[in-house]
């Protein structure tokens, strides 16, 4: 009997073994802390702006290095006209645009129910006073035909150089935003202020008489040859003309403080950038930040 027990118990013990052996294993995992290498992904932000060929998407390129050590993917889309980069800002294709100033998207947005704000002022573009065999603002001659753009916010700017130059008085209080017309000049000082349409400008000062007077679009100017420099007044930067005209960086309303409209302007309102703006455009482009 003593034998058969031992038998039993021999038998249980290697069943006993059999068992461990094939269902348990051995700790040999190390910790998933101990094993685990943990690798932090930054997601990246794409921020989507449209933009007027030159100079705004050129302005722009100079900031997507900045951006992407930020996390931000800057995307350009370029835009021949002055509607389409609205729309598709109001509609969310566009996460901000680069190509207009404050007193455009604000007629905008009265006439098409758009909802679309100013975030910064980046540059503007300066009126330039130009004259025909006429050395500096001085040697202007009473009775000299000045030309001047006769459309809305080109004649108003127009019309407040030649009063930021002495050359006209307009009413106490005349600013941009209000605008002004030929109608308002208080005194002409004895010029022969004309205005035309805008785009004739250039041509019609280039076959002027001799002491004719031209106030010019800068990107006319450029058009027809014209260096800003050799220009003998242009808009103050200070002034109230180009504060007022000066072209944004617009956004919907409400989402002036995203974190990456925040830091494109941040990367724009530089000292790169505004010597970029200085040595490419020669004073046709001015930095106003």
């Amino acid at each position: 009997m003593k034998k058969l027990t031992a038998i039993l118990l021999a038998v249980a013990l290697i069943a006993a073994t059999l068992l461990l052996v094939g269902c348990g294993k051995p700790e040999t995992t190390v910790p998933a802390t101990e094993t685990t290498e943990t690798t932090e992904t930054t997601e990246t932000v794409k921020l989507t702006v449209g933009a007027s060929s030159t100079p705004h998407a050129e302005i722009l390129e100079q900031v997507k290095e900045a951006l992407a050590a930020k996390g931000i993917e800057l995307d350009i889309v370029i835009y021949d006209d002055y509607v389409l980069p609205n729309t598709a800002l109001e509609d969310g294709t566009l996460d901000a645009n680069y190509f207009q100033h404050t007193p455009y998207l604000l007629d905008f947005n009265a006439n098409n129910g758009t909802h679309l704000v100013s975030a910064a002022l980046i540059h503007y573009e300066p009126f330039g006073l130009y004259g025909n065999g006429v050395a500096s603002v001085a040697d202007a001659k009473e009775g000299a035909t000045i030309i001047i753009p006769a459309d809305g916010s080109n004649c108003t700017r127009a019309l407040l150089l030649l009063a930021q130059e002495g050359l006209i008085t307009l009413p106490e209080g005349a600013n941009a935003l209000d605008g002004v017309t030929p109608l308002d000049i208080v005194d002409a000082k004895g010029f022969n202020v004309t205005p035309v349409q805008a785009d004739t400008v250039p041509a019609q000062f280039a076959n002027s008489d001799e002491g004719t007077l031209a106030v010019i679009n800068g990107n006319y100017a450029l058009a027809a040859g014209l260096n800003i420099a050799d220009a003998i007044a242009v808009e103050d930067a200070s002034g109230d003309a180009a504060q007022t005209y000066a072209n944004i960086i617009a956004v919907k309303e409400g989402n002036e403080n995203n974190e990456a409209i925040t830091a494109l302007i941040e990367a724009l309102q530089t000292e790169e950038v505004k010597n970029f703006i200085a040595e490419k455009y020669n004073g046709a482009v001015v930095a106003i930040f």
